[in-house]
């Protein structure tokens, strides 16, 4: 009797073990988002070996380009805004025609063209597509210390020129009073489809594919392991590319994030995170920013993501018309950056823009849009990534090992407390309410960000060697 009590506890054992191991092995491998190998290339691809090959590049313009742009600017057709309306109904065309005449009159774009043109640029072409970077080595290095590679991911209706004034607080931070403990070599690619790197001309590219284009780019450069950072899209591929990529991903750096699954605990604590905030997590900071939901929450996306729903159905048809006016997609564009850096700014007649921009800044960018033409094949990113029902894409059901640091921007459209966050990057080693700033935070309040980059890589650093002794 007792040897055949021991031969069924055997069993038992053998039947819980196997249980455990199948339970280990294949959490393990759901964990890791599969690498997405496409081709976006025209036509079919060729069975010839891609050229691998990194080429310089600059921003260049015609005489011809800029004829017509101004032709356009002067042909430009204003509808009369709305008494007292402010940025209200989007961007006031009073405000409008201030900012055309500035850019017909004032706006140097071949002095911008230098300024674009100071950071060393290239292309390489990966999947059938050229990909534009940023390439930026530091000045001087202190001895015996490497540069740690960054890769810098923008968002829409930004570009890489949202880095320009960081960039020289990372590659040479002693010079701005932060320090020589750690320095960056910045890699700030363009996303495909935005500014100069090549529209994918096959359905169905969306994050994790930008992630995957970025992660052998960053290979191609010969980094085996770097950092990450960004906001808006960028957050969703740099997220991406940490589950592709957990071992060769540093760390997670992000100043937005938003959460596309949500469980009853969310619900929960949407509900009574008002009233019981300790219960669900929230600090004294998350429920100033979060309640009451209904205007937060509920009515910001109702006010706040038009624009979304119509690049995620049908972006070509609003696109094709921004890319004949320039006029139409400086109005598109504007509004973006006065009610996602403030949403106080829709209160007045001048959109706030100049509060944190500078004219000739936001041109800028709206002309990397311009002379690109790609407002199109941006806002089709849209459509790529809200295709299928949110919180149904593998990725969405992934969490995130890679160290993470989140820079909480007070002005974010939507905020997301840590309480949330940790549910999906469950290795948060940073997390910080800052102090000013919105949406587009390395353009507003670079110094802001370079800073809590600097002591989130700081703390990562210092744990990776605790755990080599």
């Amino acid at each position: 009797c007792s040897s055949f009590a021991g031969i069924m506890l055997l069993e038992v054992f053998l039947v819980l073990g196997t249980l455990l191991i199948y339970f280990l092995f294949s959490k393990k491998k759901e964990e890791v988002l599969p690498f997405k190998d496409g081709w976006w290339g025209k036509g079919q691809k060729p069975v010839t070996k891609e050229d691998s090959s990194i080429r310089p590049f600059k921003v260049e313009t015609t005489e011809e380009e800029l004829s017509n742009l101004f032709r356009r600017l002067d042909q430009a057709r204003f509808t009369e805004p709305l008494e007292n309306s402010c940025f209200h109904y989007g961007t006031n065309s009073d405000h409008l025609r201030k900012v055309v005449s500035y850019w017909k009159n004032q706006f140097n774009w071949k002095k911008q063209v230098e300024v674009l043109n100071k950071y060393p640029q290239f292309k390489t072409k990966i999947q059938g597509i050229d990909i534009h970077f940023v390439h930026v080595k530091p000045p001087r290095l202190p001895e015996g210390q490497a540069a740690k590679p960054l890769l810098m991911v923008h968002g829409w209706p930004g570009s890489f020129y949202e880095f320009y004034k960081i960039i020289p607080l990372l590659t040479d931070p002693a010079s701005h009073g932060l320090g020589d403990e750690h320095v960056f070599e910045i890699i700030c690619p363009s996303i495909p489809g935005y500014g100069f790197s090549e529209v994918p001309h096959k359905k169905g590219f969306n994050s994790v594919s930008a992630a995957s284009v970025f992660y052998e780019l960053m290979l191609r450069l010969g980094f085996n392991e770097f950092y990450t950072q960004g906001g808006d899209c960028g957050w969703l591929i740099c997220t991406n590319l940490a589950q592709i990529a957990p071992n060769h991903v540093k760390g997670l750096h992000l100043n937005m994030v938003l959460v596309t699954k949500l469980g009853l605990t969310h619900l929960l604590s949407i509900m009574l995170g008002w009233y019981f905030p300790g219960l669900f997590g929230f600090q004294d900071e998350d429920v100033r920013r979060m309640f009451p939901f209904l205007k937060k929450g509920l009515y910001r996306i109702l006010s706040e993501f038009g624009y979304a729903h119509i690049q995620a159905t049908k972006p070509d048809t609003v696109g094709c018309g921004l890319n004949d006016s320039p006029v139409g997609l400086a109005a598109y564009i504007l509004e973006k950056f006065s009610s996602w850096t403030d949403m106080e700014f829709q209160n007045r007649e001048d959109g706030g823009l100049e509060r944190k921009f500078s004219l000739d800044d936001l041109l800028t960018n709206i002309m990397i849009y311009w002379v690109s033409g790609c407002i199109v094949s941006s806002m089709r990113f849209y459509k790529e990534n809200l295709e299928k029902w949110i919180g149904t894409q593998k990725h969405e059901k992934l969490t995130v090992h890679v160290p993470t640091g989140i820079a909480s921007f007070p002005n974010e459209i939507l905020h997301t407390p840590q309480a949330w966050a940790k549910k999906k990057y469950t290795n948060i080693v940073s997390f910080h309410f800052m102090p000013r700033g919105g949406h587009f935070a390395a353009f507003e309040e670079p110094e802001l960000l370079a800073k809590d980059i600097l002591q989130f890589v700081d703390k990562v650093e210092k744990e990776q060697l605790q755990k080599k002794k």
